[in-house]
């Protein structure tokens, strides 16, 4: 849930920190407070994009920091160890900065971000529900999403897209094999002899490196049998070869050792480097056995490199470069269907669309059920709120085809009243109604919402009286499950609440600043009886305030 959130010249706010406690919290206070500023403070930190006209007046920069408890959230504690921005146990803290000039600066627990790092995070924390929510409902994309999301089926929606992209790229490509059937067939057969080539040629990267070696070693044969039979004249078998001068120096030297006793060390330095350039004749000897002058050789390894760099000549490559061509080759006749025929092409493209099939209607199963449980719910709720007799539906119309989204075209139908033929959200006359419908909805789908801190920004506008004490009530309910915030003009609504706060908003030395006050129960009382009566506050506005919070929470 979220626990603290601080707010640095933000619009009209200077400075401003806020705790948070579980449950059901309104703010109130006078249109144009700034009421909502906070909740767009919170969007702000939650990845919202922002520009420099958030930073308040006279200021550099802007900077919200949001805390959140996240001790029951283990997707996103493992999001966070696989981003690595791991923090504190069971905490979270994110922070947006804007300066002046715009620019803009994210940090999870201390380290630095993008914005997409902090959406992706904020999914885990918060959902908002702007006033103007009902106007998205009325789109068919919004529709299909928020019933998805309502029923958990988010991943099988995803699984169902990515199995519709592999069937329309195999579609395309069975498509372009009938239309362009000759130049593919040609393109094929050129491709399957160059893959027949180069695979008889059996050309590997390591077999030419050894190639290039023996080729040097054979063509300077005759260099390198004379080099070695030098050396070895000179170490061993030739007069006062090496050697023999050195065995001769230790010899001498080991006389001299008992006049002083000092000749030791460089005696043995010299029996160590005769000792060595044995080793070495040795060596030479074995190199001079083993050095191969056969011409017959030296002719193969020769064609065999005109070969290969005929083929690669042939492909205006290098050597080098041959393998890619291989693979080039092989991956572009797996593009033209392996052996390239239609039929095969054919025979993938219905495997694909089955595979499709099968996702889509795994989802459209999921939900057909999910529909009904919606409808009912909504449809239960709508009786209470001046809507006796209405009814909602969700409307799964199948399609011939399917598309992306699946097998069914989804749809929100609404029948405000009794003997009212369910319609279409969008052809819903009345904006109370359709305000009221999308509330309701808003609500129930929020009640399965995995996130624990759910936001509602005067979602509750064009209704009043007993529809409002009704809708405190479900937001009430709702709070016992989840952290619920809502900025409201209602009273009814703000009795219901938890907690209350106050937003005002002050002018001095030509600045306007808004700020909050956390209400006790007295001062409730004076905030809910000015909602109730306006500029004049009267002692009975006050008892009617006093009663409508006794009645709600029984104080």
């Amino acid at each position: 849930m979220l626990r603290a959130l601080n707010i640095r010249d933000f619009v009209i706010v200077d400075r401003m920190d806020l705790e948070f406690d579980a449950g059901f919290t309104v703010l109130t206070g006078e249109t144009g407070a700034g009421k909502s500023i906070l909740i767009d403070a919170l969007a702000m930190v939650l990845g919202e994009r922002g520009d420099a006209g958030i930073v308040r007046q006279g200021s550099d920069k802007s900077e919200i920091s949001a805390e959140f408890g996240i001790a029951a959230l283990e997707p996103l504690q493992r999001w966070l160890i696989d981003n690595d921005l791991g923090g504190d146990d069971g905490e979270c803290l994110m922070r947006r900065v804007i300066d002046s000039g715009g620019r803009s600066r994210a940090f999870i627990n201390g380290r630095a971000c993008t914005l997409q790092q902090l959406r992706e995070a904020g999914e885990h924390l918060v959902d908002i529900y702007g006033q103007h929510e009902h106007q998205s409902l009325m789109r068919a994309a919004a529709q299909r999403a928020l019933l998805d999301a309502y029923a958990g089926l988010n991943g099988q929606a995803g699984a169902v897209a990515a199995a519709w992209r592999r069937w329309q790229d195999i579609r395309m490509q069975l498509t372009a094999l009938e239309t362009n059937a000759a130049a593919f067939a040609a393109e094929r057969e050129q491709l399957e002899w160059q893959v027949r080539e180069l695979d008889a040629l059996k050309f590997s990267l390591e077999e030419w490196q050894e190639l290039l070696a023996e080729h040097t070693r054979l063509a300077h044969a005759q260099s390198l049998i004379e080099g070695v039979q030098y050396a070895m004249d000179v170490l061993s078998e030739g007069d006062n070869s090496s050697v023999t001068q050195l065995v001769a120096v230790s010899s001498r030297l080991d006389h001299l050792l008992e006049y002083d006793a000092r000749l030791k060390d460089i005696i043995d330095v010299i029996a160590s480097a005769q000792a060595q350039a044995q080793e070495a004749v040795y060596m030479l000897r074995d190199y001079q056995q083993r050095l191969d002058v056969d011409p017959q050789r030296f002719t193969q390894v020769e064609q065999r490199l005109d070969a290969v760099h005929t083929s690669a000549r042939k492909y205006r490559a290098t050597a080098e470069m041959l393998p890619d061509a291989l693979a080039r080759a092989r991956q572009r006749l797996e593009e033209l269907g392996g052996s390239g025929d239609v039929e095969t092409v054919c025979k993938r493209e219905a495997e694909a669309h089955d595979a499709y099939l099968s996702e889509a209607r795994k989802l459209g199963a999921g939900r057909k059920i999910a529909a009904r449980k919606l409808s009912e719910k909504v449809t239960e709720a709508m009786q209470t709120l001046a809507m006796a007799g209405g009814s909602f539906e969700v409307a799964l119309a199948p399609l011939a085809e399917g598309n992306s989204n699946g097998l069914e075209q989804i749809e929100f139908l609404v029948a405000a009243h009794k003997d009212i033929a369910p319609r279409p959200m969008a052809k819903v006359a009345s904006g109370g109604e359709l305000s009221r419908i999308s509330l309701v909805i808003q609500t129930v789908t929020s009640e399965t919402a995995e996130v624990p801190t759910l936001i509602f920004d005067e979602v509750d506008a064009g209704i009043g009286g007993r529809v409002a004490e009704i809708v405190g009530r479900m937001l009430k309910k709702l709070g016992r499950k989840h952290q619920v915030m809502c900025v409201t003009h209602l009273p009814q609504v703000a009795a219901s609440a938890d907690q209350q706060w106050q937003v005002t908003k002050t002018a001095a030395n030509a600045r306007v600043l808004s700020h909050v006050t956390v209400l006790d129960d007295k001062q409730r009382v004076e905030e809910i009886a000015r909602m109730l009566g306006g500029v004049k506050i009267t002692a009975t506005t006050r008892k009617h305030a006093a009663e409508m919070l006794r009645a709600v929470n029984g104080k």
